[in-house]
């Protein structure tokens, strides 16, 4: 192991740094003011692809600073567009998942161990409910606190309101009830459950992600949703990508957004930002050659 002995830098030494490393700038004081407000190291996300030595951070020849901070951009807009969008798919999966195991197991399903396939993760799963319960403001879990002791939880449908979408992802994964899960994944286009698992898992991570304000443009994620041959609903045909990338996400936030709202607009937004970007190499992100041919994205 080696101790880091680096200290911060000025601002005027971020700039002569990436100068002697080849970087050009268009207006060097308009640079100063952006990495007042944005850090070196986020945008440092966004210039490695323009680096021909990695190891040394030589970047290529006509590399420009502004170029880096239209990535920025993009991405932030990029990461607005996906956000609302999971966001209507998160409510709708919730919904369904409240609505269906509760009519069929009780109002208090999630805190019973007996339906759950793995008791480890039903632990844990109740544990972050129990946090989550404590940490809420809302009105109606107040309400609720006030006028009942017992259960010791609220009902389904006021509990997994509060619950993270990670939380709620994992207890429908670890339902042992496949028959439940096969009727929600129905309702949302998907012919069997192991695809919505897949899904939902892959989704979670990359809402918090966002959540975070990471990086979503040219980054490999640790999740890979299961991509069928054949769907119900207009699907792609080209099975020929990378799992990791975010195109394949991002057919799966189109394809459950349809079937959720049908007059939804994610598709035409993103489009309409790919084409306000064209400096941005889709190929990074995962897009195949001609993937607005593809039925699901016309």
């Amino acid at each position: 192991m080696v101790t880091y002995t680096k200290q911060s830098i000025s601002l005027s030494d971020q700039m002569a740094m990436l100068k002697s490393r080849g970087l050009l700038f268009d207006d060097e004081q308009a640079a100063v003011e952006c990495l007042k407000i944005i850090s070196y190291f986020r945008l440092a996300n966004y210039w490695k692809p323009m680096e021909s030595d990695k190891v040394n951070h030589v970047f290529k020849p006509k590399s420009k600073f502004e170029n880096v901070v239209v990535l920025y951009n993009f991405d932030k807009e990029l990461r607005t567009i996906i956000f609302s969008a999971i966001q209507s798919i998160e409510i709708a999966l919730r919904t369904k998942v409240i609505q269906v195991v509760s009519s069929n197991y009780g109002a208090f399903w999630f805190a019973n161990e007996s339906l759950f396939s793995n008791t480890t993760i039903f632990s844990k799963c109740l544990s972050n409910i129990e946090d989550e319960l404590k940490r809420s403001k809302e009105d109606f879990l107040i309400e609720h606190f006030a006028k009942y002791d017992t259960p010791p939880y609220p009902p389904a449908w006021k509990t997994l309101e509060v619950s993270s979408f990670g939380t709620l992802s994992k207890l429908y994964c670890n339902l042992s009830d496949n028959n439940l899960k096969k009727q929600i994944a129905r309702e949302l286009g998907l012919p069997q459950h192991l695809y919505l698992e897949s899904w939902i898992k892959s989704l979670s991570v990359l809402r918090n992600c966002i959540a975070h304000h990471a990086r979503i443009w040219n980054r490999k994620y640790p999740w890979k949703p299961q991509l069928p041959k054949k769907l119900q609903n207009p699907w792609i045909q080209d099975k020929a990508i990378s799992q990791e990338k975010l195109y394949a996400q991002l057919c799966c936030v189109a394809y459950l957004i349809d079937a959720i709202h049908p007059n939804n607009n994610f598709k035409q937004k993103l489009k309409v930002l790919l084409s306000e970007y064209s400096i941005v190499d889709v190929a990074a992100m995962g897009f195949p050659k001609s993937w607005y041919n593809e039925p699901l994205w016309k």
